[in-house]
């Protein structure tokens, strides 16, 4: 039966003995407070107005801590991600996510935040003494720049990522050098070697999962061992003085050849000159003979004694004695002619070629050849 019905045992719910009505509400306040202070080390209510004081600091307290823990939690459930990093988010220690950059929520004592950054350039430097193809030993030192890729990769695929690429690095390197020469790592091909060596590299790091990617090799030096570097060094002396050699004889080729060239095409432009010169003077004398045949099948007589006439003047010309034979006797007289110009030459310089006159000399033909002439005209009659 209800509390308040007849024959009840006359008490209610909240304590009051004999009462009818409800509980009164500010007693039941005052209980609770009571409780809560005794919860944060505050005294049992023994009076009223001790009580109730107490119990109301205490809560207080606690609604000041509890804010305070709140905001806290908030705080700590936002993060920023700055642009040359990424965030790597698990959830009860699970790999969840990659954050990008920018503002982002984190469940707090869910979710840990591991931040990376990936656009940082680390490098280290390595020494050793490596093997070559033909057999030659060479002490190389290079530098290894690299950064990371995969956030989640470096993390969690690799327990120490900067000795799994230096370990890639020398392998890479080994297996390089020995398949050069020793003088195709110390000369002109170091470039080719480092950008092979770093290829390697990079190929070993994608298979084992690293994270990184590696940004630049460079080979730093690169010298035989300490006890042959004299003997290298000549060799290394006797190899520039053949090049210098080889630029010699290239520079003199590249000048000789084009002259060489040069007078050929000369003498061949020469020759043709020639030919043709010879050519056309042929061709001349042809057209000459041909029209002077012509006239002497018109007047035979006449032709000839021109034709004599002028060979005979010709060779006058040319000649400094002149032959007399004369008539009836049998004596030869000559005139010796550069001896008679010679004088003549010397007066007329005198004279500064002013009025000399040169002696007239008469030059006779014998009858003989004049005869022998006619003798001749008339047999060609």
């Amino acid at each position: 039966m209800a509390w308040n019905e007849p024959g009840g045992n006359g008490k209610d719910p909240w304590g009051n003995k004999g009462g009818n009505g409800p509980p009164d509400l500010d007693e039941v306040v005052k209980k609770l407070q009571s409780k809560m202070g005794g919860l944060f080390g505050g005294k049992g209510r023994s009076s009223g107005g001790s009580a109730s004081g107490g119990g109301a600091g205490a809560g207080g307290i606690a609604l000041i801590v509890g804010g305070i823990l709140l905001v806290v939690l908030a705080v700590q459930s936002f993060y920023t991600i700055q642009p040359a990093e990424r965030g790597v988010i698990r959830t009860l220690g699970a790999y969840s996510k990659i954050t990008k950059p920018g503002p982002h929520f984190l469940i707090p004592f869910i979710q840990t935040l591991d931040v990376v950054n990936v656009d940082q350039i680390n490098k280290f430097s390595h020494r050793a003494l490596m093997l070559t193809r033909d057999e030659n030993i060479v002490d190389l030192s290079l530098t290894v720049q690299f950064r990371i890729q995969d956030a989640a990769d470096y993390l969690f695929q690799d327990a120490d990522p900067e000795l799994t690429i230096q370990g890639a690095m020398e392998s890479s390197l080994r297996e390089i050098v020995g398949k050069s020469s020793l003088d195709d790592i110390i000369t002109d091909k170091r470039y080719e070697i480092a950008e092979s060596v770093k290829l390697n590299t990079q190929r070993l790091l994608d298979l084992y999962r690293n994270g990184m990617v590696v940004t630049n090799i460079s080979i730093q030096e690169a010298n035989p061992p300490q006890q042959v570097q004299e003997a290298f060094d000549d060799a290394t002396k006797a190899r520039e003085d053949k090049e210098r050699a080889q630029n010699q004889a290239h520079t003199y080729a590249n000048d000789i050849v084009p002259r060489s060239r040069g007078n050929a095409a000369r003498q061949i432009e020469d020759a043709k000159a020639y030919k043709a010169q010879i050519v056309s003077q042929a061709e001349g004398e042809s057209n000459r003979f041909l029209a002077l045949l012509g006239e002497y099948q018109k007047a035979p007589e006449v032709t000839r004694e021109r034709l004599y006439l002028d060979t005979v003047e010709s060779v006058l010309s040319q000649s400094s004695k002149v032959m007399l034979d004369v008539k009836g006797g049998n004596n030869l007289t000559y005139l010796p002619l550069d001896k008679m110009i010679q004088p003549a030459q010397q007066s007329r310089t005198s004279a500064n070629n002013a009025d000399y006159q040169p002696p007239e000399r008469t030059i006779e033909i014998p009858a003989t050849a004049r005869g022998g002439r006619e003798d001749r005209s008339r047999r060609g009659r």
